[in-house]
Formats: structure tokens, C-alpha cells, sequence
């Protein structure tokens, strides 16, 4: 009768569906000398489970690291900011003066093509200034 009981427990064991108790009664058998022939293949895994719960864990934890490295981490990272910042900064502070200097460039070019229109325009004012005098300095 025993035993139809702990082989219907290992089914319900096996499917999940025992209890705690039920469970108990399954790791006290297994515990015994005396285990069916069928079954002492399950005895060293309930005998594992028994052993694994009076287990400790006696070393000490550490609470701090070993080694500092946040320190240094984040010192490296306020290095590469400050570093990205600085060399960003110039970077497009010479891009200003580039596009400045570009801007000016045009505004010059305008002037000067203005200018030497201007300069035509004075030529024939001067030719016909010159022809003018020569035509009243004949009469």
C-alpha cells in the first residue's frame, strides 16, 4: 500500500501538482534504507534536495569593489566631454569664420564687378569730355 502511495506521489511529484507535506513524505521514504528496487533511482535526487537546504553560504561578501575603477570611469568620461566640448567648439567657431569669410568674399566680388561698371561709365564720360573740349577748342 506504501508503495502504490509514494509511486502515485512521484507522478504528482513529476507533474507538479504535489504539496509541501506531500513532498515531505516523498524525501522521508527516499531517506530510508529500505527504498523499492524500481524507485532507488530517484533516492540520490531527494537526498540532493534534502542535503542542498541545510547548505550555508559562509564566505564574506565584499560590499565595496576591490578595485576603484567608478572613479576613474567617470573621470575618463568628463575627459572626453570636456574634450568633445573644447574641440566642438572650435571646430564650429572655424566653420563661422569659413562661412564669414565666404559671405564676404561675395559681398566683395558684387562690389568690385559695381565698381568696374563704374569705371566703364567714367571712360566714356572722360572720351566724351575729350571730344567735347576738342570740338569747341576748333571753333
Amino acid at each position: 500500500m506504501e508503495l502504490d502511495n509514494i509511486e502515485k506521489l512521484l507522478e504528482k511529484y513529476f507533474d507538479a501538482t504535489t504539496t509541501v507535506a506531500e513532498e515531505e513524505t516523498l524525501k522521508r521514504y527516499f531517506a530510508q534504507e529500505s527504498v523499492a528496487t524500481h524507485l532507488e533511482q530517484y533516492a540520490p535526487m531527494f537526498q540532493y534536495f534534502s542535503n542542498a537546504r541545510e547548505e550555508r553560504f559562509t564566505k564574506q561578501v565584499p560590499l565595496k569593489p576591490r578595485k576603484n575603477y567608478y572613479k576613474w570611469i567617470s573621470v575618463a568620461a568628463v575627459a572626453v566631454l570636456v574634450f568633445g566640448i573644447y574641440f566642438g567648439n572650435a571646430y564650429k567657431e572655424r566653420k563661422d569664420a569659413e562661412f564669414a569669410y565666404q559671405e564676404t568674399k561675395k559681398a566683395m566680388e558684387l562690389l568690385a564687378e559695381n565698381f568696374s561698371k563704374g569705371t566703364e561709365k567714367v571712360a566714356y564720360l572722360n572720351q566724351f569730355e575729350e571730344t567735347k573740349q576738342k570740338i569747341y577748342n576748333n571753333d
